[in-house]
């Protein structure tokens, strides 16, 4: 029988508190300040639901789902923009996102094969919320990466039920981090990978906005922690010549929430910005790297609602030359969400292919000792 558990709100959130975050470690990257949760949650009615499933020798996968708000997502669109590194990956809905500038369901994260399911379980929920009746069109976003190292991918486990589990059990707090959800049984830098997320609160003089991002980390390269170089002192690196099968392949889902009250245009500009935060962590961007990012606003006096698409419409437009700060706060928020989504992911084990795979989560004592070192 296949063991699922529902990673939502405070309590779901205990089982990784054993193993630390970057700021545990007394690393802080950049110059900003965190929200009060440091996720993705401190973007007000932004929510977050998982599903984890493991089962027996193989399943190591799951979901996630993130709804910018927590009314009729279909009735009340929000602006989005979407940003490409490199599409070699699967995203559905980003078209149309990238011709409206809007999305109007949960974004949904699961692995490669499961797409379609999570197409299913968005469509699922969509179309039995009261007030849907007259619905024949959808546009359900979905984001993966390929957990196929240690998941049984081909097997297809997930389900649309579990993608409307994710939703429907989806609540604002704390996010739990690493190896649940669609992180279950991703890899990157050849350690254990997941889901992670953090925030950034500007001053009022900038705003007072928050951004907060989530991430599916799933990808290879150089690992670098807050500016001190992890990977190679660990051994374990893309381009290690001793190691032929050290490979950078594989995808990362960047998903950016913000109050501030942006066009999809400066919302795709920030989209932009969140790879420099990838950057930082010494990410390869290799040929067979799906890099997505998509950034969406909250903000009342941007969303889009029936009476705004129904004419014309006056909305709020936070102006160009004030857009720096939210940049910095992107760039910054991605570097530590993908940071916490290894320290907090767990070594798994996995038989694949009728062979024994563990891919081992980052030595946090090691860790310790080069960031030590590298002050």
């Amino acid at each position: 029988m296949l063991a699922a558990s529902l990673a939502t709100g405070p309590v779901a959130a205990e089982p990784d508190q054993a193993r630390p975050t970057i700021r545990d470690l007394g690393r802080a990257p950049g110059v900003l300040s965190p929200g009060p949760l440091n996720a993705i949650t401190d973007v007000a009615g932004v929510r977050v639901g998982q599903v984890t499933l493991r089962s027996g020798d193989s399943v190591r996968t799951g979901v996630t789902a993130i709804l910018p708000h927590g009314g009729d997502l279909f009735r009340d669109k929000v602006p989005a923009g979407l940003s490409v590194a490199n599409g070699f990956g699967k995203l559905a809905g980003a078209t149309q996102v990238q011709e409206l500038g809007e999305i109007e369901t949960p974004v949904v994260l699961t692995n490669t094969l499961s797409t379609a399911r999570g197409i299913d379980g968005i469509l699922d929920w969509t179309l039995k919320q009261p007030g849907h009746e007259d619905i024949r069109s959808v546009n359900a976003v979905v984001g993966e990466t390929n957990d196929g190292g240690l998941n049984d991918i081909r097997a297809r486990v997930v389900t649309a039920a579990d993608v409307v589990r994710a939703i429907e059990t989806a609540t604002p707090g704390p996010v739990e981090q690493g190896a649940v959800g669609a992180g279950t049984g991703t890899i990157a830098f050849g350690f254990k990978g997941g889901i992670g997320t953090s925030s950034r609160k500007l001053p009022a003089s900038l705003g007072g906005f928050t951004v907060g991002v989530l991430v599916q980390s799933n990808f290879g390269g150089v690992l670098s922690m807050d500016g001190t170089p992890i990977g190679v002192p660990l051994g374990r690196y893309y381009l290690r010549q001793e190691i032929e099968a050290e490979r950078a392949d594989g995808s990362i889902m960047i998903v950016v929430a913000t109050d501030a009250p942006l066009s999809d245009r400066n919302l795709e500009r920030l989209a932009d910005r969140a790879f420099a935060g990838l950057a930082r962590t010494g990410a390869a961007f290799s040929n067979g790297s799906g890099d997505y990012a998509i950034a969406f606003s909250t903000h009342e006096g941007v969303r889009r609602t029936p009476e705004r698409r129904a004419g014309q419409a006056t909305v709020a437009d936070w102006p160009n030359d004030r857009m720096s700060p939210l940049f910095v706060a992107v760039v910054e928020a991605t570097e530590e969400a993908i940071l916490n989504s290894l320290l907090k992911a767990e070594t798994t084990t996995s038989i694949i292919g009728g062979q024994t795979v563990t891919v081992e989560a980052l030595d946090v004592e090691a860790v310790k000792g080069l960031l030590a070192a590298g002050r």
